[in-house]
């Protein structure tokens, strides 16, 4: 579900992460695309609401139909849950943000499916090493009812090298805590994420290391 980038958009991101073709030259690989796509098995299903106009009650609806239709899905992905709007009246923003991901978690609770969303974090964590839960935009209460949550910080040195840290805020399920580097370039749709001493875990902390340098060789120049 997407309440931000139109249908087509994000088919065209899905159609990226699937064979490493940048966007703008998809339509020069139509046949390869095609090909890769045909690969793969199950469906995607993407449906665009505009921003602030849909509740989970609309999700809810569109995924019964869909069920009834003989498409149930394994998992639901919502970008993003910030950009809903809730059932319940609030009396302030921040306050509708924990009523959305609540409604959210009781929707997939209910269908018995899981579902990841995605949230912003505050200006102030945009040259954080790593990206703690106090930094997250919004409302604090988002952390409460979410079972996994993971951050993604990038730095200025880390757009130029494809790299980012992925830290484990919380864990419902096992260990929380640990930063994870991580190779991520978003043009060609690739994240990967490595163990912190695996060969390519040292490998991309490296890579890391050197994305300080290229913006300093940048300045000098």
């Amino acid at each position: 579900y997407t309440f931000e980038l139109s249908e087509n958009y994000v088919g065209l991101r899905y159609d990226t992460i699937i064979t490493g073709i940048e966007p703008a030259k998809i339509k020069d690989n139509v046949q390869h695309v095609r090909d890769e796509i045909d690969k793969i098995t199950g469906e995607l299903f993407i449906k665009y609401y505009p921003t602030r106009s849909a509740t989970c009650t609309h999700l809810m609806a569109h995924i019964n139909r869909m069920t009834q239709m003989g498409y149930k899905p394994d998992m639901v992905i919502v970008d993003y849950a910030d950009l809903m709007r809730s059932g319940e009246k609030s009396n302030a923003r921040h306050e509708e943000l924990g009523f959305i991901y609540e409604e959210l978690r009781g929707m997939l609770g209910e269908l018995q499916i899981p579902g990841w969303t995605a949230s912003q974090s505050q200006r102030s964590a945009l040259q954080d090493e790593v990206v703690e839960a106090d930094k997250i935009a919004g409302a604090y209460s988002k952390i409460f009812v979410s079972d996994v949550v993971m951050s993604v910080s990038r730095k200025l040195s880390d757009k130029i090298s494809d790299t980012a840290r992925v830290h484990m805020i919380k864990n419902r399920f096992g260990a929380d805590g640990m930063t994870f580097p991580s190779l991520m370039n978003l043009g060609a749709g690739q994240i990967e994420i490595y163990n912190d001493n695996s060969v390519d875990g040292i490998r991309i902390k490296n890579q890391m290391a050197n994305g300080t340098g290229k913006i300093q060789e940048m300045l000098k120049k």
